[in-house]
């Protein structure tokens, strides 16, 4: 078994602690089989509520599956006590969000979505449904009276 962990960079405006809100969080990831190679089309996604047992019944993972290729069965598992968030500090640097727990598999690929929060970096004011999907997103704080952002977001996967 291997760890992997997501590191994401943004540049941010006036905001701090972006991170995924809720168990229910979606993490969208395309996964490389580790024994034959495919990558399937289509984004697959992990979250920390689900928990499927493995074969052998000694552990869990957030997903199990088979290989169409290859039919290997491969599990990736959310870390959850590796989440982190992702602070005006951090702007512009690679930061490690989450780590997972991959057996067979090989995170390559992220697409943020819905689900990320933030607050305001002076002000404190919660702005809890982001979408990142655009790789961009803004906004206003009342509060204090200015822009909120979140901008040029990327990321890339390493071994931990």
């Amino acid at each position: 078994m291997v760890k992997f962990g997501l590191q994401f960079k943004a540049t941010l405006e006036n905001v701090t602690n972006v991170r995924p809100l809720g168990d229910d969080f979606r993490w969208f990831l395309k996964l490389k089989c580790g024994n034959c190679g495919e990558i399937p089309d289509k984004w697959q996604y992990v979250t920390l509520e689900e928990s499927v047992p493995l074969k052998g019944g000694r552990s869990s993972a957030s997903m199990v599956q088979k290989c169409k290729l290859c039919a290997r069965e491969n599990s990736i598992d959310i870390l959850g006590d590796t989440i982190k968030p992702y602070n005006v500090e951090d702007s512009e640097s690679f930061k490690t969000m989450v780590q997972f727990e991959c057996r067979g598999l090989e995170p390559i690929d992220f697409q943020p979505q819905a689900g990320f929060a933030a607050q305001g970096a002076e002000s404190g004011t919660q702005f809890p449904e982001i979408n990142l999907q655009e790789k961009d997103w803004t906004d206003y704080d009342e509060k204090v009276k200015e822009s909120v952002g979140i901008y040029e977001v990327t990321h890339k996967s390493i071994e931990c």
